[in-house]
């Protein structure tokens, strides 16, 4: 019996152009069987995670781009601290906090995690490219 396979590009950094079929993802995943439904049932799954990651760079892309237009925006969105390097700090920490609870209570504070988690992007990438941006803005 001949399986189809689905080709599509390797996820790897190593070999960005590399190809990847259903088989190859799903043996990388740990699959060692050979079923049909099985293999599309991984592709599907790869399929979503690239269409979930797409969305969501392209969500975070969206909301950077409304906080270059300026500092006080900025600062604003990250709210109670100061700058950057005070945000990072204060994401940094709530996530070792959050790591630390109990699993019912991770449950409860899910919101909270996604939103340090966002913060904590926004805060680096505005603490490296920041200066630079506002500096253009100023001139």
């Amino acid at each position: 019996m001949l399986l189809k396979t689905h080709k599509c590009e390797s996820p790897t950094a190593s070999d960005p152009g590399a190809m990847m079929d259903a088989d190859d993802f799903a043996r990388a995943c740990g699959y060692t069987g050979d079923s049909p439904a099985l293999l599309e049932a991984f592709e599907a799954i790869r399929r979503n995670g690239i269409a979930q990651a797409r969305q969501d760079h392209f969500r975070r892309k969206a909301m950077i781009d409304e906080l270059k237009q300026s500092e006080p925006l900025f600062l604003a969105a990250i709210g109670p601290a100061l700058s950057a390097q005070e945000a990072i700090e204060d994401t940094t920490r709530f996530i070792a906090c959050w790591r630390n609870m109990p699993r019912w209570r991770q449950e409860r504070r899910l919101p909270d995690l996604v939103r340090a988690r966002q913060q904590r992007l926004v805060a680096r990438f505005f603490r490296r490219y920041g200066h630079r941006l506002w500096a253009l803005e100023a001139a």
